[in-house]
């Protein structure tokens, strides 16, 4: 464990969080400020109150290493449900579009998934924390306002499609940072001509951090301090982890 801050007797790393549904990841850094008695705390990676798995808290002088780490690419599990498009490209939008699902083999599935693989471009969803003009575009989907909003490269290296029950598909997807998988599962659904929206997300590794070592929310809640900190991955596990 990395030497705790004399000031806040807080030892500085990373805590792995499974994140539960419908919270945000800010809600965690909140439970997390108070179960370590620190206020020093930033996270790696938003996640989406729909969404579990992954999140990586960067706890004292493990906040200068937040852009590093962030920059890292990612692997999640998802489900997309096709014949329907939403207003977020999530389960928890509006439906704005409905089409009936073709009775699609697995190689029309796969050779839909095929065509976002490598390098290509995504327009993000205007519920991204992106900022136009210094107002982050979920802040004006909320007022209804929909901005053009500039594509950006991403890069899906591996993918692997594990379950085809229509109009529900279960993925995996091997990413870049960056990558908005509620776009992924957008765009296919677009590619295969009747929609799709993502309706499950489970993020399962960022880096070199897998869930293996991740404490829930509920532990994270009521577990025992010196527990939390024993927890937590030191700075110079880090280091070796990467290679520094």
């Amino acid at each position: 464990m990395s030497r705790p801050n004399p000031a806040s007797g807080v030892p500085s790393g990373v805590l792995l969080v499974d994140k539960a549904p419908d919270m945000t990841s800010h809600d965690v850094v909140a439970i997390a400020r108070r179960s370590l008695g620190t206020r020093k705390i930033g996270h790696c990676g938003t996640l989406d109150p729909m969404a579990t798995g992954l999140l990586m808290l960067v706890i004292e002088r493990a906040t200068k290493i937040q852009d590093l780490l962030m920059s890292e690419d990612k692997e999640y599990d998802g489900t997309l449900t096709l014949g329907a498009a939403t207003s977020t490209q999530d389960r928890q939008g509006e439906v704005t579009e409905e089409k009936e699902v073709p009775a699609f083999s697995a190689e029309d599935i796969d050779g839909a998934f095929g065509e976002f693989t490598g390098n290509f471009e995504q327009i993000p969803p205007m519920v991204s924390a992106i900022k136009k003009d210094g107002v982050p575009l979920y802040k004006l989907a909320r007022k209804g306002q929909e901005v053009k909003r500039d594509p950006r490269p991403v890069e899906v290296t591996k993918y692997e499609v594990s379950r085809i029950e229509l109009p529900e598909v279960d993925f995996t997807v091997h990413c870049s940072k960056g990558f908005y998988v509620r776009t992924y599962a957008h765009d296919i659904g677009a590619k295969l001509g009747c929609g799709a929206h993502l309706s499950a997300l489970r993020r399962v590794r960022s880096g070199r951090f897998v869930l293996d070592r991740a404490v829930s929310v509920d532990t994270l809640k009521n577990g025992a301090r010196e527990d939390l900190f024993k927890s937590m991955v030191s700075l110079a596990e880090i280091s070796l982890m990467r290679g520094a």
